[in-house]
């Protein structure tokens, strides 16, 4: 995953000399999770700055440098930070293509960890996905796995307006098969459309992130009990993919949203949603939600343990969606 988004990131400098990246130790120390690991050296200092830890002052010098004809990548050092820099992303990058009638675009992406890491506590361990995704003017995605990361970075990269994306520190040292297309310097995946990542009959789960590998380890436990579930890697949360979810409910007549951000509010709120809009009469089940706790994320590892979602959640929450709990 590391690999996958520097290559992207290098690929895209290289193409286009507009692109630059910021953020706090991108630079000499090489990223503070190394996806930013030989830029420095490659493309020099005035395409890789180095900051100070002032994510209000160099997010708005990156958005102000976008108004005039520049590519920035801002990476986040999580983006439990990017909260001091919230009025640039908002009222700044996402409005005023809007508010100038269409004459200042701004081609931007802000990136970095999101969410829940190991024992950093509360300060360090928000998911930003509904925040982000309830705003018009912004693109929200969340890649899975080392091909996520690759086509949808180009794509949000090569976007003329401000995309965040939204990372998992717990998958920088994951590895993921690659396919040789993907390993393409034009491989792009479009912005909005959801990936099925596994076919089913019994039940549809929705996820994203880090929670796509969970369903995925889910799915394989139910298969054992004789249940059928089609996992959707949703990949970007602005645009939703409305379509794919409902198509995946017409089919299966069950749906399960899983996300590790809180309930209130959260994208699996919008989820449910759209399967009442789209295809009420198809389901046979209410619409179930797997989240995270209901409270800021504990220190302690034993508590922390039990404050984020587990595919033995999700299997259980499936079982009793398909009427077959214990």
């Amino acid at each position: 995953m590391r690999d996958a988004l520097n290559s992207a990131l290098a690929e895209e400098m290289r193409r286009d000399k507009s692109v630059y990246v910021m953020g706090e130790e991108v630079g000499e120390y090489q990223g503070a999770y190394k996806i930013t690991r030989g830029l420095l050296q490659e493309f020099g200092p005035k395409r890789v700055y180095d900051t100070p830890i002032t994510e209000a002052g160099f997010t708005g010098l990156s958005v102000g440098s976008a108004f005039s004809g520049l590519k920035p990548v801002v990476e986040f050092m999580t983006f439990n930070f990017a909260m001091q820099a919230i009025d640039h992303v908002i009222n700044s990058a996402a409005k005023t293509l809007y508010m100038s009638s269409g004459q200042i675009s701004c081609p931007i992406v802000f990136r970095g960890p999101n969410g829940a890491a190991a024992g950093v506590g509360a300060q360090h361990s928000q998911c930003f996905a509904a925040w982000y995704s309830q705003c018009p003017g912004l693109k929200v995605v969340m890649p899975y796995d080392a091909e996520d990361a690759r086509g949808l970075l180009k794509a949000a990269i090569r976007d003329p307006d401000p995309v965040v994306f939204l990372e998992n520190e717990l998958l920088y040292g994951t590895s993921f098969d690659v396919s040789a297309e993907a390993s393409g310097e034009d491989f792009l995946l479009p912005i909005g459309k959801a990936k099925v990542m596994r076919e089913g009959t019994d039940v549809t789960i929705t996820a994203v992130s880090k929670m796509v590998g969970f369903a995925l380890e889910a799915a394989d436990a139910l298969a054992a009990k004789g249940i059928s579930a089609e996992v959707i890697n949703l990949r970007s949360v602005r645009p939703l993919d409305r379509e794919a979810i409902a198509a995946s409910v017409r089919k299966t007549h069950r749906l399960v949203s899983v996300e590790e951000g809180w309930p209130q509010s959260g994208l699996g709120a919008e989820i449910a949603a759209v399967a009442m809009e789209e295809c009420f009469d198809d389901l046979d089940a209410p619409v179930e939600r797997v989240t995270g706790a209901d409270i800021p994320t504990p220190y302690a590892k034993s508590l922390e343990d039990l404050a984020f979602p587990k595919p033995d959640d999700i299997v259980r929450v499936c079982e009793r969606a398909c009427f077959r709990s214990a």
